[in-house]
């Protein structure tokens, strides 16, 4: 995969900095500046910094797992800079607590509104820009976040939020989980022509990340839990009626969970 690949988005550009084995710790540059989302690995940042020859100008935070939060002080000391992220006594750091609803400017950057997206966890936050979001583990491609503290309903709520955005939207989630997630949805449905396709599109030396959102929506089963065809799977593999596309999502969800 390339080091620090790089999408053009309304006048920044978002570099994808891998980590461990599937992170993705996402650089926004605007002119020189840079803002870090989820900065799991200090050195893994740093080093792209200095390639990219930008200075860091503030951090952002969805959850407090320790892959989206590892680097976060090491930066933070360094740079002397901002750390914007959940109201969450577990983050160590963050400075700057974020509320759903708020809106975050900073010099040389679009505004950023701030998103909560409980399920994953209680506290997960999402940074939306008009054409982008960055979702943290809520929404993967072809796939969403298990369910750590929060509930199904939960999740099921968040994910219908961001998948009321327009299609056109670009989504950037923290880990590259697409081809196993497609792999579960044509388990779940395979008659869907748009996953199949969409499973030979992938390319293993390229980042699926960021993808579309109106993909997600013919592809993604946990975004398609109305459609009768996700709805009846979920009933035959569980032996059970389920009550609406809240019911369906949980169920899905927990088949995931023990799929090999």
């Amino acid at each position: 995969m390339p080091p620090f690949a790089r999408t053009p988005l309304a006048g920044l550009t978002v570099h994808a900095v891998t980590a461990f084995a599937d992170n993705y710790l996402w650089l926004l540059q605007a002119q020189q500046r840079a803002i870090a989302i989820d900065p799991g690995d200090a050195d893994a940042v740093h080093d792209a910094l200095q390639a990219l020859g930008l200075t860091l100008d503030a951090i952002f935070i969805t959850h407090h797992h320790r892959d989206h939060i590892g680097g976060l002080q090491a930066l933070a000391a360094r740079w002397r800079c901002p750390v914007f992220g959940p109201e969450d006594s577990r983050i160590e750091g963050v400075d700057r607590p974020c509320r759903d609803g708020d809106r975050i400017a900073r010099d040389d950057f679009p505004e950023f509104e701030v998103w909560q997206v409980p399920g994953h966890t209680r506290t997960h936050l999402a940074y939306r820009l008009d054409d982008a979001i960055f979702v943290g583990d809520t929404l993967f491609g072809g796939g969403c976040g298990r369910i750590f503290e929060g509930d199904a309903a939960q999740l099921h709520a968040s994910l219908q939020r961001i998948a009321a955005l327009p299609g056109t939207t670009l989504v950037f989630c923290s880990h590259e989980y697409t081809r196993a997630n497609l792999a579960f949805a044509a388990v779940v449905e395979p008659g869907n022509a748009a996953v199949a396709e969409r499973v030979r599109q992938l390319d293993p030396q390229r980042p699926s990340v960021p993808f579309a959102l109106a993909g997600e929506l013919d592809s993604n089963v946990f975004l398609r839990c109305a459609e009768p065809p996700v709805r009846a799977a979920a009933e035959a593999h569980f032996g059970a009626s389920f009550a609406d596309a809240g019911a369906v999502f949980a169920a899905v969800r927990r088949w995931k969970d023990t799929h090999v």
